[in-house]
Parts: C-alpha cells; sequence; structure tokens
C-alpha cells in the first residue's frame, strides 16, 4: 500500500497545480488509510506537508505580485497563534478514550478522522458549487477591511486547522474577499501564504509532542511539491472549474464514506 501512498502525495501537488486548492484536503486520508499511520500523528504530518506546499504555491503568486502581506499579517497572526496553541495544548489534552456507547467506542482518533472528514464535505461542496465570492455592489465604493470580522476568522479557522490538520483555505479566500476586499486572484495567493504560515507553526508545537520521521515526511513533502510543478504547466490544457467540480465531487464521497468507516463500520 506504501507505493500507492507515495503516488498518491504527488497527487496532492498536482491537484493543487491544476485548481489552485483541495489537494491538501487529500493529506490526512492518504496516511491514514495508505501509509498505515497513527490519525493524530498524520494531521502533524499534514501541516507540514501542507505548509511546505502552499509555501511554493504563495511564492508563485508573489512573482506575480497577488499576494497582500498586511491582510496576511491582520488574518494570519490570530490564526497562526490559535493553530500553535491547539497542537500544542488541546490536542494532546484530549484522552485516548472518550466513550463507548455497547458496541461503539469513540476514541481521539475517531474523533478527529470524523471532524476531519466533516471538513471534507464542506469543503466539498465550497467546489462543487463553485461559487464567485465578490464585494456586494454597494460595498464597492468602501475598501476598508473589515479588521475585527478578519481577526475573528483567523481564530476559527486556526482552530480548525489546528484540530484536523487542514489548511482551511475554502474558509479563508471568501473571508479574505467579503472582509479584507480583495480580488480573487489576490485573496488566493494571500490564502495559501496564511496556510503555509499556519500550518508550519502549528507543526512546531506537534515537534514538542511526537517523534516525527523526517526522512519519510521530507520524502512524501518533496513529492507533493513536485506534483505542483507539474499541474501548473498542465493548467492551461484542461479546465479547472470542470476539474474542481468533479473533484468535490471525489471529495465529498470520500468524505461520506470516512465517516460511516469510523463511525459505524
Amino acid at each position: 500500500m506504501e507505493i500507492f501512498g507515495y503516488g498518491a502525495a504527488l497527487l496532492i501537488g498536482l491537484t493543487l497545480g491544476l485548481t489552485g486548492s483541495g489537494g491538501a484536503i487529500l493529506t490526512v486520508p492518504i496516511l491514514v488509510y495508505l501509509m498505515r499511520l497513527n490519525p493524530v500523528i498524520s494531521m502533524a504530518y499534514s501541516l507540514f506537508v501542507v505548509g511546505t506546499t502552499s509555501l511554493v504555491g504563495s511564492y508563485k503568486y508573489y512573482q506575480k505580485e497577488l499576494v497582500s502581506f498586511r491582510t496576511a499579517l491582520t488574518f494570519g497572526l490570530p490564526s497562526l497563534l490559535t493553530v500553535f496553541f491547539t497542537r500544542r495544548f488541546i490536542v494532546p489534552a484530549i484522552p485516548e478514550h472518550l466513550a463507548t456507547f455497547g458496541p461503539f467506542e469513540i476514541t481521539k482518533g475517531v474523533l478527529l478522522m470524523t471532524l476531519f472528514a466533516t471538513l471534507m464535505v464542506f469543503a466539498s461542496l465550497s467546489m462543487i458549487r463553485r461559487k464567485k465570492y465578490q464585494v456586494p455592489p454597494d460595498e464597492k465604493a468602501d475598501l476598508t477591511p473589515n479588521t475585527p470580522a478578519l481577526v475573528v476568522q483567523g481564530v476559527s479557522v486556526g482552530l480548525i486547522s489546528g484540530m484536523v490538520g487542514a489548511g482551511g483555505g475554502f474558509l479563508i479566500i471568501p473571508a479574505l474577499v467579503l472582509f479584507s476586499k480583495l480580488d480573487m486572484r489576490m485573496a488566493v495567493g494571500t490564502s495559501l501564504l496564511i496556510i503555509a504560515a499556519n500550518s508550519l507553526f502549528g507543526f512546531v508545537g506537534d515537534i514538542f509532542n511526537y517523534t516525527i520521521d523526517w526522512r519519510f515526511l521530507l520524502t512524501f513533502s518533496g513529492l507533493s511539491v513536485a506534483g505542483i510543478f507539474i499541474g501548473s504547466a498542465l493548467s492551461h490544457r484542461i479546465h479547472s472549474d470542470k476539474l474542481k467540480t468533479g473533484f468535490g465531487w471525489f471529495v465529498l464521497i470520500m468524505g461520506i464514506y470516512i465517516i460511516l468507516k469510523e463511525l459505524f463500520l
């Protein structure tokens, strides 16, 4: 199964390079079900993989001057602190055994995988709908960022990222467009920078709690980064909107399957 897992690592970056988002949502299921890693350590590794691939992606946007560092700081600082605190203190404090209901045992791993699968469902719906976020017409004259709303959203995303090891781009992008008044391309580039900072800083919290297999992690991340360049090279030949919709349906099916598997199978 490991050979499929390494091949899937390439798919993570490939999807990110083709669609600009979504690939990171595959990382945890690949690590858990193909690489046979514990869900908790898988979410820690996911933060490193997501952070590394997003950092490469954000640099490509930076070269095109499509990253707002001021917005990234306003949104990212509270988010970054929250994800570090969550990974350093909250996740390790969750008991390994939570409850037993007849034949069903709710463990820490089951809880985190169920939360992650729920995030997959919401992310898939965002991709399937292909909603185009934009500043409402009556607000276009006022381009002043809504700083309090950005801070609240930043804390919320940090908590979600810290709990399940995912970037949360489907939450960050609409927040940047609606509350920071960025255009869509600038929001995507800024979102990748925020995801990179959140994920890598959250992973620092995990270094204190777990033994890291750096050889495996760097190999897996390297394949994912390689996938970004392949996906970017192919992106002009493939209709990204249709691809994202199809990928959204795949993520939806996977999310539902994980929920059923963890709770009932």
